[in-house]
């Protein structure tokens, strides 16, 4: 029960921080990614915000010996770039330029435009499956 609290308020949190800074927004995502053309700063804003905070959150975790609301941290155990990294990258950053959304602010988005988000979120939802049919 703890937990599943602890995680509503993070991720409420999360959503406001995405609705407040604009990101639910794919126009804004948008003119960020247009750099060429009316580019919007905006968002290098919101991503130095996020840095800097987790940034800090390294720093904290460095020093800590486990987690406040878990039993031990989750970290990655692998600081390998290969093939299926650098692919799943390439292709989250095609579908966030062309979408201008990605998956957490989606998720948001659904509140605000159901539909457009709406054929987002299933289509994200029907790559998973593909992926994990193929096992890639």
């Amino acid at each position: 029960m703890r937990e599943g609290l602890i995680s509503l308020a993070s991720g409420s949190l999360f959503g406001a921080g995405l609705a407040i800074s604009g990101m639910m927004d794919p126009s804004r995502v948008r003119g960020f990614l247009d750099i060429l053309g009316n580019w919007d700063p905006t968002l290098a804003f919101v991503m130095g915000g996020a840095i800097l905070v987790m940034a800090l959150a390294w720093l904290i975790q460095g020093r800590m010996i486990r987690p406040a609301m878990a039993g031990q941290f989750n970290l990655p155990q692998t600081r390998k770039i290969d093939r299926n990294l650098v692919m799943g990258a390439a292709m989250f950053g095609v579908g966030w330029g062309l979408a201008g959304l990605c998956p957490g602010p989606a998720i948001g988005a659904l509140v605000v435009e159901p539909v457009s988000a709406g054929i987002f979120v299933v289509s994200m939802i029907a790559g998973m499956a593909i992926h994990r049919a193929a096992k890639l």
